[in-house]
């Protein structure tokens, strides 16, 4: 017996609703790719994306997205997204699933 139909037992009479889908905000895509750039700033790595010549906030989005996804500290500055650590290649494979152009520059 699954919790629906422990609840349907408890609550005979509700119906069932379908939940209404939510469409996620399209980022949008550009020509150029986003150079993935790995540097150390005193003595720590980070990796470094620029290049993206969209809507800041869509920019803002992608960089909330990705500290998310990996679990790492960053931000948001000079239109630059700046990741704690050394994670190009996540970053890398999750833009190129999202349709980015992705380009490594850099050790």
């Amino acid at each position: 017996m699954d919790f629906k139909d422990q609840l349907k037992n408890l609550f005979p009479e509700h119906k069932e609703t379908e939940e209404p889908k939510v469409e996620k905000s399209t980022i949008w895509l550009q020509d150029d790719p986003i150079l993935c750039k790995y540097e150390k700033r005193k003595g720590k790595p980070i990796t470094i994306l620029e290049g993206y010549t969209g809507a800041t906030s869509d920019f803002k989005m992608l960089a909330k997205e990705i500290k998310t996804r990996l679990s790492v500290g960053g931000s948001f500055k000079d239109d630059k997204i700046i990741i704690q650590g050394d994670f190009r290649n996540q970053i890398m494979t999750m833009l190129k699933e999202k349709g980015f152009k992705v380009k490594r520059v850099g050790g």
